[in-house]
């Protein structure tokens, strides 16, 4: 399992896109517009592919580190995805250009699907729900469509504080546990994971 990318490396990469599109962006191009060597980029992430997965990675160690055991299911999972919007909102410009790329990129955005369904049991996880068996994975159906309605408010959301996105969040985790109940019934994981997190993407 690879390690976690290189912060200054993530943030060349989400410039390069900003400036110049998904479609246009290149990992050497980035390293080298930052300065940084080109053969630890090449260690770190190979291609476009690597880079989605890789800064997903990142986001999902945001997300999960620190999490806590207090509050209820709901409030604990507002926590770990305000935590991965964070992340996100950190590299702003970049990821609205990605988002905005990868509509018209088939490939790339059956990987982000993939990989973010994966994420999504590592934020139940650390939330304290259990991910796993049948039921877990319809709780990670779940918590992608909730995932995915935050993302849509955070790309409209323009205030610093993100109010907007909280408000989003809190909404769509209200009405994903009035319609299945799959919040505040889950029962939580005897034990947090402790293994590499999985290659994921935002």
């Amino acid at each position: 399992m690879s390690e976690l990318p290189n912060h200054d490396l993530i943030a060349a990469c989400f410039a390069e896109i900003a400036d110049k599109g998904w479609h246009r962006f290149s990992v050497a191009n980035a390293a080298r517009a930052a300065g940084l060597p080109l053969d630890a980029a090449r260690r770190q992430i190979a291609c476009r592919p690597a880079f989605l997965l890789a800064f997903g990675r990142l986001a999902d160690a945001a997300a999960v580190e620190g999490a806590g055991s207090e509050g209820t299911s709901r409030e604990r999972l507002f926590d770990v995805l305000m935590r991965r919007i964070d992340v996100l909102q950190a590299h702003r410009a970049g990821v609205l250009a990605l988002l905005k790329g990868v509509m018209f990129d088939p490939p790339a955005a059956l990987l982000l699907a993939a990989a973010n369904h994966t994420s999504m049991g590592w934020l139940l996880a650390a939330a304290g729900v259990n991910a796993a068996g049948p039921l877990g994975h319809l709780r990670r159906k779940g918590l992608l469509g909730v995932w995915l309605w935050t993302v849509r408010a955070w790309q409209r959301d323009e205030g610093e504080d993100l109010s907007a996105t909280m408000a989003a969040l809190d909404q769509a985790l209200a009405q994903a546990d009035k319609l299945a109940g799959w919040i505040s019934g889950a029962p939580a994981d005897e034990a947090r994971p402790t293994d590499p997190l999985p290659e994921t993407a935002p």
